[in-house]
């Protein structure tokens, strides 16, 4: 029997270190962007990396309000939003070439939003082939790059010198 390891999961399985706090609040508010995998801060929303990804290079687009659904959001932040949706969508394209992309919400625990009370859009790359056996049989989801190395591949694609960011 083949065994894959996957240790840093198991603080997630567990909830060490889990706070009541929002992450989605209290990250912005630190400056340790590397550290807390934002990639971006726009006026009213920021970009950040997936903690726990569904796919390489799985991003999320997020207002700095707390709100738990989008009809909440005043039209300059939806704006903003779905702006920085796009710019993390070329991101992952100049970065890691995907075939296609999933993007959307999920709004509400039953809906499958790990967090259900901060309203965020992810922008998930897919390929080809990327769901394959060990997902339908292992119930096990296989990635190839660590956050670091996403978050520096990712990062100039973010940066004001980048001549492709308008």
């Amino acid at each position: 029997m083949e065994r894959l390891w996957a240790p840093w999961r198991m603080p997630y399985i567990q909830g060490i270190g889990k706070s009541d706090a929002c992450v989605f609040c209290t990250a912005p508010r630190e400056n340790r962007d590397r550290d807390n995998l934002i990639l971006h801060r726009g006026e009213r929303v920021f970009v950040i990396l997936n903690l726990y990804p569904y796919n390489n290079g799985h991003l999320m687009a997020v207002p700095y309000e707390h709100v738990s659904d989008c009809s909440d959001l005043d039209s300059e932040t939806v704006g903003e939003l779905w702006c920085l949706v796009e710019r993390g969508k070329q991101a992952l394209e100049k970065a890691f070439h995907p075939e296609g992309f999933n993007i959307g919400m999920n709004l509400g625990r039953v809906a499958g939003a790990g967090i259900d009370q901060h309203v965020h859009m992810h922008v998930v790359p897919r390929w080809n082939g990327d769901t394959n056996f060990m997902p339908v049989t292992g119930q096990t989801k296989v990635l190839s790059q660590g956050l670091p190395d996403t978050y520096d591949a990712l990062l100039p694609y973010f940066s004001p010198e980048d001549p492709t960011n308008g």
